[in-house]
């Protein structure tokens, strides 16, 4: 079983609809959510590494999602190695410079 937290990101006025959207996925249980500043705290419950990535993938996906990235990471007995972080996960366009800039005072 692999349990990762994942931040995130949406406008204020679209919190809901996409945390709508986020109940609706297998394994994604909601924390935390800030209609003031679109944060949304999640975990996702996934049976392997590939599982997990393309849960994340898919969570980038979701209208309005400015920004999802993991912040944590846990894994028992998975047999599966990554030897580094996927291609599309360590993405150079998810710089600062793409954040809503009231998220970075």
């Amino acid at each position: 079983m692999n349990i990762s937290g994942i931040l995130v990101i949406t406008s204020p006025e679209h919190v809901d609809d996409v945390s709508r959207q986020l109940r609706a996925l297998p394994g994604i249980d909601i924390h935390f959510t800030d209609n003031n500043t679109g944060r949304i705290v999640i975990t996702q419950e996934a049976e392997t590494i590939s599982e997990e990535v393309n849960g994340l993938k898919h969570i980038r996906t979701i209208p309005h999602v400015i920004l999802a990235e993991m912040s944590s990471h846990y894994f028992e007995e998975d047999r599966e190695v990554l030897d580094a972080i996927p291609a599309e996960l360590d993405d150079e366009a998810l710089k600062q410079d793409n954040v809503p800039a009231y998220l970075n005072e």
